[in-house]
């Protein structure tokens, strides 16, 4: 496969349907994120309480209540992500986003929604996940019921373009310097014309 074929599939890749590891990876992205900001939340909580009542306080990951909460943290972090730009942030990061089944911008009430049904996909014991390996469009069993789909948001040709245009701004071409007036030179002689070949030459 050469260069050019090679960066015209990139091309092409916008706008196609998402697939399992760009998902997964993004998702995965997303889980870290939101794990992290859950547990600086509750370390930055801890601190305060502390600090007024005197008594340390620890949180146990096992505690339902805990889970309960972190739950709906990841799924309002899921939901707001979407309704605002169409990714999370883990979507950014691989070049995909949410949009409506018939390609339309992701409004709020279908991102939420999205978010809302999004569990079923673990309460089904993955099954919900199934229709992302084997369905053509891979939507997932929450993406069917939302009325949404993941597809390829990166454009290989217009991120070379904005990569060349700043090129060009850090790095532009110098003009060349005027030439010194001088003495006028003579204006050359025209050449003389080429013989003209004989009706009887070979």
């Amino acid at each position: 496969m050469t260069a050019r074929t090679a960066e015209a599939d990139l091309v092409t890749y916008q706008g196609r349907y998402a697939g399992s590891v760009s998902r997964l990876t993004a998702y995965a992205i997303d889980l870290g994120l939101t794990i992290g900001v859950f547990y600086v939340v509750l370390a930055v909580i801890s601190f305060f309480v502390q600090v007024v009542t005197g008594n340390p306080v620890h949180w146990k990951s096992a505690n339902i209540a805990v889970g309960i909460v972190f739950v709906g943290w990841h799924l309002f972090y899921m939901g707001y992500s979407w309704a605002a730009s169409g990714r999370t942030f883990g979507m950014a990061v691989l070049g995909i986003y949410v949009v409506r089944a018939d390609g339309t911008t992701l409004d709020s009430r279908h991102a939420f929604l999205r978010a809302l049904v999004f569990p079923l996909g673990v309460l089904t014991l993955g099954l919900g996940f199934l229709g992302i390996l084997v369905q053509h469009e891979h939507r997932a069993l929450y993406d069917l019921i939302a009325g949404t789909a993941v597809i390829y948001a990166w454009d290989a040709r217009a991120a070379r373009l904005r990569f060349l245009a700043r090129q060009a701004e850090l790095c532009p071409s110098a003009s060349p310097a005027p030439a010194e007036a001088g003495p006028a030179q003579p204006a050359a002689a025209p050449n003389p014309p080429a013989p003209q070949a004989s009706a009887g030459s070979s």
